[in-house]
């Protein structure tokens, strides 16, 4: 082993609510945690303009500020945050092992404990009238932003248990809800579809894909159009919300931890410990239920405490 590649004692890949939360616990625990921020640095969490369920925020706050605030709080304790993304992993399968990781494509580090919290990345239509007005009517996330539209028209394009779920739950506190499917029929579980048949403020509507975005700065309707005749209609809305699933951001680990189906990191009960040991995951990377920040920031905190006490069970040995 060349003495030239930096030897890390914890090492945070992913710079969200979890990685952060981590890099705090690691280091007052004294791991001289080093943490790479990834390609986007604060995580989703970045392209939120309000940030309100928080706690600890009675005034809410905006995503960037709110992430500035963990990386001081972070970096107060002592984390090295990197500009830098890992492109490459080499996991030990030894307990006491050293872990190899790639940043950039070509400098080399290694680490005796590994915090993955790479999160995961919302899916969208792909329209450019879409991605201009996110975080000006246009989530990815009913429970985070739903608040913002109460008493509103909005709409939901989806057709699984999460957008039915989203749906419904928009639909108690907005004045009328419009669901969009692109097919024929939903995904959803029988339950859900009765969930949403029989709430009385929401509209499906099948065969549906949204053709444009209407608004300048902010959302003021939608052009749908029906895929199986070609008509198109206008829809008045203030809000729009994408619940067609997340990708989580673990193909660098393929082949080396065990995920499920889907792509997300499968730890074992109750920890955040992954098939490997010394490796650990937190946050969205993990997480297929919740997606909060509040979550997020929970399982970092139980990275770092799981990976205080591997590294104590090492040095007992």
């Amino acid at each position: 082993m060349s003495d030239t590649i930096e030897k890390i004692k914890c090492l945070i890949i992913g710079s969200g609510p979890a990685g952060y939360t981590a890099a705090i616990y690691a280091a007052r625990a004294d791991m001289n945690p080093v943490l790479y921020t990834g390609l986007e640095p604060g995580g989703q969490l970045t392209t939120t303009t309000e940030v309100d369920n928080f706690p600890g925020y009675p005034d809410g706050v905006d995503g960037p500020t709110m992430m500035m605030q963990l990386q001081k709080q972070a970096e107060r304790f002592g984390t090295q945050v990197r500009i830098g993304m890992a492109t490459a992993v080499d996991f030990s399968k030894e307990v006491g092992g050293w872990h190899k990781v790639t940043i950039d494509g070509s400098k080399e580090v290694l680490a005796h404990t590994i915090i993955i919290s790479t999160g995961a990345t919302a899916k969208y239509l792909g329209l450019p009238s879409e991605q201009r007005l996110r975080g000006g009517g246009v989530s990815a996330c009913a429970v985070c932003d739903g608040f913002f539209y109460r008493g509103q028209d909005v709409a939901i394009v989806g057709a699984g248990d999460t957008a039915a779920e989203e749906a419904t739950y928009l639909a108690n506190i907005c004045k009328n809800v419009t669901m969009l499917v692109r097919k024929d029929h939903m995904r959803a579980s029988k339950a859900m579809q009765h969930r949403v048949q029989n709430t009385p403020n929401l509209t499906v509507l099948y065969n549906t894909e949204v053709d444009e975005v209407l608004g300048d700065q902010v959302v003021e309707g939608l052009r749908v159009v029906n895929n199986q005749t070609g008509d198109k209609q206008e829809i008045a809305v203030t809000g729009l919300f994408v619940a067609i699933g997340h990708k989580p951001n673990t193909d660098i680990f393929k082949d080396q931890l065990e995920m499920d189906e889907t792509g997300y990191l499968i730890t074992q009960p109750k920890t955040t410990k992954t098939n490997l040991p010394g490796v650990f995951a937190a946050g969205d990377v993990q997480d297929k239920d919740y997606r909060q920040a509040i979550t997020a920031a929970g399982s970092g905190c139980m990275a770092a405490l799981d990976a205080e006490r591997y590294l104590g069970e090492l040095g007992s040995h």
